[in-house]
Order: structure tokens, then C-alpha cells, then sequence
């Protein structure tokens, strides 16, 4: 899987990004913790430097 910034992350590529499991993105995202993302119809989608930068306050958080 390669993942680039010309376009929308699904929660898989999110999930392999992150070395979480994809059920754990839906649970941050119901207690309102994890990174930003949108519903498209019916599908979740993650802007990558959201993403990145949800991962950045966190390493912050950290020290």
C-alpha cells in the first residue's frame, strides 16, 4: 500500500499509517480523541495532514 497526499485517506490506510487497528480509529473517533475526519456519503475519510498532525500534538502530549 503506498500512501501519498493527492487524496482522502480511508481508515485503512489510516490504520496502517498509525499501527493501529482500523477498530481503533472508530473508537477514538466516537469518544471524539482521534484525528479529524469527514463522512463522504456513506464512506470516513481522513485528510493526510490531519492526520499527521493529530500525530504530531501527540508525540507533544508525550513529553
Amino acid at each position: 500500500m503506498t500512501l501519498t497526499d493527492d487524496h482522502a485517506w480511508t481508515p485503512e490506510e489510516v490504520a496502517h499509517f498509525l499501527g493501529v487497528p482500523k477498530a481503533t480509529l472508530y473508537q477514538w473517533r466516537y469518544l471524539g480523541i482521534g484525528p479529524k475526519a469527514a463522512r463522504i456519503g456513506r464512506h470516513l475519510r481522513y485528510l493526510p495532514e490531519d492526520v499527521i498532525a493529530w500525530f504530531r500534538q501527540q508525540q507533544e502530549k508525550a513529553t
